[in-house]
């Protein structure tokens, strides 16, 4: 897996590379001091995982994660780096296109084990952490007939809601005596319907358009 670190302060830039090189399956291939570096390296690079601080001076790591995905390639994935779990920054980042974010504090194999995960697609942080996160700053619930979301299905209202309270394809199929091909299917097509990249997406739409199953959102 090749990575872009981007981190305002080159301390921390060089121990991140030493984390990740450590790993046999990972390679640093550039550094950024801000994420307008950030996106023009991911745009030279095309690497699999930008690592982006969320605070920096100049360009921060929202506005370089907005750039990052405007450059329209879905193999990028951004995980942003921060130091506390609930902040606003961090919420804004995961709006605007970050797949997941990891506390700065972490011990290196959870670093290197945060990369594989995001590189893979899969769900980085615990269903607990992500809905405190989102629930923390979700904008006024909008209604579930609101835009996009009143173009869902029944079927697709109650499997987005269970996505967005942290259960897997494997969990949710067991919930709704479905197979897990028909989950992954229906998981697919939400994705495609409301343009959104990833379940981390869609779980952030469902906060915002009140349709978490059985919840509120708040």
């Amino acid at each position: 897996m090749r990575v872009v670190v981007a981190d305002d302060q080159a301390v921390v830039r060089a121990g991140l590379r030493t984390v990740l090189n450590a790993a046999p399956d990972i390679e640093v291939v550039g550094e950024a001091a801000d994420g307008v570096q950030a996106a023009k390296l991911a745009g030279k690079l095309r690497p699999d995982v930008v690592l982006m601080d969320v605070r920096m001076p100049g360009t921060d790591g929202i506005e370089g994660t907005r750039l990052i995905l405007a450059l329209g390639d879905p193999a990028i994935r951004v995980l942003v780096v921060t130091t506390f779990d609930l902040d606003r920054h961090v919420y804004d980042a995961l709006r605007a296109g970050a797949s997941g974010f990891i506390l700065k504090d972490v011990e290196p194999e959870d670093l290197q084990t945060a990369v594989r995960t995001v590189h893979a697609g899969h769900s980085l942080f615990s269903p607990s952490v992500t809905r405190r996160l989102v629930g923390s700053f979700v904008p006024t619930d909008l209604g579930p007939d609101s835009g996009p979301a009143g173009t869902l299905t029944a079927r697709e209202r109650e499997v987005l809601g269970l996505v967005a309270t942290g259960m897997s394809n494997a969990e949710i199929a067991n919930w709704l005596f479905l197979s897990e091909t028909t989950v992954k299917t229906h998981v697919s097509r939400l994705l495609g319907k409301l343009a959104l990249r990833d379940r981390v997406q869609l779980v952030i739409f469902a906060y915002e358009n009140g349709l978490l199953s059985g919840e509120n959102g708040g």
